[in-house]
């Protein structure tokens, strides 16, 4: 024991004395957990250097420990932003925060406060300014609270501690001071520092760490001694097991807890120390001998295990998928041990590092490895092209998915403004495809000599990604600024087409006219192809609307513009021309269901559609459409079906066109479409929709802004049979002309949604409104109120067909999918969409209004998702007093507007539960609206 400790205090004295010449900053702490109280009380001394030219006259420090005091924090707004709320409705003890007790400056008290709305940022103002190369000692007592680990991934877990972000800090001070809150995003940005840390702890845990450590046990403590140095983001696990492993490779030791407990030792670690070579290939040697890959932290901000197929299908080789996540997490904890970028603001060259290495290992490890595994070798799933993509295309093809929608943001946007998609998956593509781009267009050699440069030269250094572009630009003769300039800092999109293939006139060569369709000249790469085999490759550059090109004939067949997906493009589907330069160069292909496009064809694509309907019974039919995976700005859909009741052919059709615009317009979209349909609203008797309509869709604030603003206009055809021997009348055939206008803010803790609707008929003019609100008051229960109000500006129409209604509208506009439109009574009356006044319960006589209406809803949570709903209404018919109703029940809301329903107990006709065929009074709520479940799964997440 004592040979261990002498051993161990030689290692310390000789880093303090290999390190006291640097200006590097050092950190000693003397720490107690206590274990009852879940807190850690801290003596800590900061040696801060000032390495700037700066005379400072502050200094900051981050606390991200007291992020987690209140909901008022950064974090606590953050978490609401994600659409959780575990923290805003937690207890009191689950929750975190640091007091500080006492912090001076060089032994001398100083003044300190919190800054404004960011308490986990501390400002300390010094008695005495700081010069350029000078220190000062900075000395805290403190208490750090550790709250609940199932926040943000770290703190109290069910078996002990997992800390990260746990000790105060310096900021970094580069031209400005780098200040940022905690933003469960685990981006702080600090500087490398020399470590000392002495921590006491129960001796029922085991402490691991990315330190060096020593550890003396007691009878009731374990006292650790953990020492580091240019070290960064100290982790500390302390835990009733031990759960890191150490794998030992040719030049590092590998401490982590991502290891498969299926996969043997020495698979481990031979994987491992491939990885560990690969990567030192690309980047050089990592400076420290011990590297620590902990899983939490690598796993938590990244959606990168995208393989298309669930775990227990097992399509992929022998241990595939842990070998390529373990090589993600170790990259990325391999660069970012060495860079000390500012990774809120400047995240693009590590994600892209990272992404890269990642799409270099797939390529020279497992290039023939598909998105689909083995099951694209299967019939007939080895038909669809989908089957053909390899592992590397998937990064394309997620940006891609993004671009369509203009959904994809800047490079230099900062990363608490991405949308958690693009911050954990569609930027770290776009990145790591950027580099690719830059590797082929100036080549091997020159990329890789300026990554290594770069790299050694910054090691531990506070350093800017813009340098990196520097050093590329020097190494090279070609132009660059395209990079900087459009691909970084805006989210223009590169489209390229060849428009046009001409033989010169001694019909030796081809002249090749291509066309930037968009602002971004960046440089394309051109290909001969002859069946599907790369017979010449070629870079193009400088085209800024249209240039022509010669080429010499030769064997190929076709030519073609990004052929290997070399750099991510918005429509590749106008890159491929035959040199016979046939206008329909491309023959009609047939995919069942879905598939990813094929430039060599026109795609249609269909599958089974099944509906139901009281008339026509069950309706069987085909849906025909041109939408594959990724869809097209133009769609269109056919769905030709058969109604095996009424033994008539039925179905629809939809045309529109989507009109994105850019980011400097505040409308994200304009749609164009017309639609229609023809089923049966009653026995025996069809019906024809025909709406022609515009639709915009306002842009978001930012895309973390999960509302809508939408205004559509539409006309309405409807032409409905009549049953023989009756007269057509204005309930029969007509027009109606709407306006609706909706505002949508799904807050997960405050809800509201409002729509304007207007209305401009043959016979009648109608105005209305339904405002939504829900609010939260803990994690399961809610209060939700539901205000509508109508009046009929003009109403010259016969009868109530027009008239609002108390508990069903007619759906004179054939919007809502009900089962039985034309029921009073039986199970497909009781099918519930909400709509006019909104009432559940069922009357003796039809309740309707003529003239006006006014109508709330109230629901209030019980117990999960059991409600009670209490309703009441004013309608008013012309030349009539107005009459009131009122309703309350149980509401039973398994997944809001999806799945619910409604169980009747008091209205206006009295106690509703003791009267006869009760059953039937039970309203359901049943939605096969795709949209709508689709945006209930993705909010927080786009």
């Amino acid at each position: 024991m004592l040979n261990k400790f002498l051993f161990f205090a030689l290692i310390i004295s000789f880093i303090y004395v290999h390190t006291s010449l640097a200006q590097t900053n050092s950190i000693t702490s003397n720490i107690i957990l206590k274990d009852s109280t879940n807190t850690l009380d801290i003596q800590q001394k900061i040696v801060f250097y000032n390495i700037s030219d700066t005379f400072l006259q502050k200094i900051y420090l981050h606390n991200w420990a007291n992020s987690f005091k209140n909901n008022n924090t950064p974090l606590g707004k953050r978490l609401i932003e994600d659409y959780k709320k575990d923290f805003y409705f937690t207890e009191e003890k689950e929750r975190g925060y640091s007091k500080i007790r006492n912090l001076s400056v060089n032994y001398e008290q100083v003044p300190f406060k919190e800054q404004d709305n960011h308490p986990d940022i501390l400002e300390i103002s010094l008695n005495n300014t700081l010069k350029p190369k000078d220190s000062v000692t900075i000395s805290l007592m403190y208490t750090v609270k550790i709250p609940n680990s199932r926040f943000t991934g770290y703190g109290k877990t069910k078996t002990g501690y997992h800390l990260r972000f746990w000790q105060i800090t310096p900021a970094v001070f580069d031209k400005n001071w780098q200040l940022m809150s905690n933003l469960d995003m685990d981006d702080l940005y600090q500087n490398v520092a020399n470590y000392d840390i002495k921590i006491k702890i129960p001796n029922t845990y085991i402490l691991e760490s990315n330190l060096y450590q020593y550890e003396i046990k007691n009878e009731s403590n374990t006292d650790y001694h953990l020492i580091g140095n240019n070290k960064k983001d100290i982790i500390l696990s302390i835990d009733r097991y031990k759960r890191f492993k150490s794998f030992k490779t040719k030049t590092q030791e590998i401490k982590t807890d991502a290891y498969d407990k299926n996969i043997p030792l020495e698979t481990t670690t031979a994987i491992i120390n491939k990885q560990i070579q690969f990567i030192e290939k690309y980047i050089g040697k990592h400076p420290h001998t011990e590297i620590f890959v902990d899983a939490n932290t690598i796993n938590k901000n990244t959606l990168h295990e995208i393989y298309g197929l669930p775990r227990w299908l097992k399509p992929f080789p022998e241990n595939f998928r842990w070998e390529v996540n373990f090589f993600y997490a170790l990259g990325s904890k391999y660069i970012n041990d060495i860079l000390l970028h500012n990774k809120r603001t400047q995240y693009w060259f590590i994600d892209g590092l990272e992404t890269f290495l990642m799409m270099e290992y797939l390529k020279e490890y497992y290039p023939e490895v598909t998105v689909l595994g083995k099951y694209s070798k299967y019939w007939p799933i080895r038909n669809y092209n989908i089957s053909k993509l390899n592992q590397s295309d998937k990064f394309p093809f997620m940006y891609q998915f993004s671009a369509r929608k203009f959904y994809d943001q800047a490079l230099n946007t900062p990363a608490d403004s991405l949308s958690n998609f693009n911050r954990k998956i569609v930027s770290k593509y776009k990145s790591g495809l950027g580099f690719k781009y830059l590797q082929d267009y100036l080549s091997d050699s020159i990329f890789q000599k300026t990554i290594k440069q770069f790299l050694y030269k910054n090691h531990f250094k506070v350093s800017s990604p813009s340098l990196f572009l520097t050093e590329l630009q020097e190494n090279t003769t070609k132009n660059i600024n395209w990079f900087a300039k459009d691909y970084l800092t805006t989210s223009k999109k590169i489209d390229y087409k060849i428009t046009s293939i001409r033989e010169t006139k001694n019909r030796d060569s081809l002249n090749v006219v291509i066309k930037n369709k968009r602002s971004f000249p960046a440089p394309v790469a051109l290909y001969g192809i002859h069946k599907k085999k790369v017979i010449f490759k070629e870079w193009v550059s400088e085209i800024d609307s249209t240039k022509t090109i010669t080429l010499k004939k030769g064997r190929y067949t076709k030519l073609a513009l990004n052929y290997e997906n070399i750099y991510p493009e918005y429509n590749s589907l106008d890159n491929y021309r035959t040199i016979s330069n046939r206008l329909l160069n491309k023959p009609l292909q047939f995919r069942f269901f879905k598939d990813t496009e094929d430039p060599y064809y026109n795609q249609l694509f269909y599958y089974p559609d099944v509906k139901y309907n009281l008339y026509d019974g069950v309706i069987l039919g085909v849906k025909i459409n041109n939408q594959p995976i990724i869809p097209h700005n133009l769609e269109f859909s056919l769905t030709p079906n058969y109604s095996t009741k009424s033994k008539n052919f039925t179905g629809a059709f939809s045309v529109a066109y989507n009109h994105f615009f850019n980011n400097s317009s505040s409308i994200y979209k304009i749609k164009y479409g017309v639609n229609g349909s023809n089923f049966h609203y009653a026995p025996e008797l069809g019906y024809n929709t025909f709406v022609p309509y515009v639709s915009v869709a306002f842009r978001r604030k930012t895309l973390r802004d999960v509302g809508s603003k939408s205004f559509t206009t539409r006309l309405f055809y409807i032409n409905k049979e009549v049953a023989p021997g009756k007269p057509v009348t204005e309930q029969d055939r007509y027009k109606v002309l709407n306006f609706r206008y909706i505002f949508n803010q799904p807050n997960i803790i405050e809800r509201l949604q409002y729509a304007v609707n207007f209305e401009l008929g043959n016979n009648f003019t109608k105005l209305s409104t339904d405002i939504r609100y829900q609010k939260f008051f803990d994690s399961q229960k809610s209060f939700d109120l539901r205000f509508f109000g109508g009046m009929f500006v003009t109403n010259n129409s016969i009868g109530d067909y027009f008239s609002f209604g108390l508990n069903r509208s007619s759906d004179y506009l054939f919007e809502q999918n009900l089962f039985g439109r034309s029921e009073s009574s039986g199970l497909f009356s009781q099918q519930f969409i909400i709509s006019d006044a909104g009432f559940k319960s069922k009357y003796k006589t039809p309740q309707t209004s003529n003239q006006f209406i006014l109508a709330a809803n109230t629901s209030v949570s019980i117990w999960k998702w059991l409600e009670v709903y209490n309703d009441v209404a004013m309608l008013k018919n012309r030349d009539q007093y107005p009459n009131f109703f009122y309703e309350n029940g149980i509401r039973l809301n398994f997944i809001p507007e999806i799945f619910e329903f409604y169980l009747p107990i008091y209205t206006n006709q009295g106690w509703e539960v003791n009267k006869e065929a009760y059953p039937t009074k039970i309203r359901f709520v049943i939605t096969t609206n795709l949209d709508r479940i689709y945006n209930f799964i993705r909010r927080g997440i786009l």
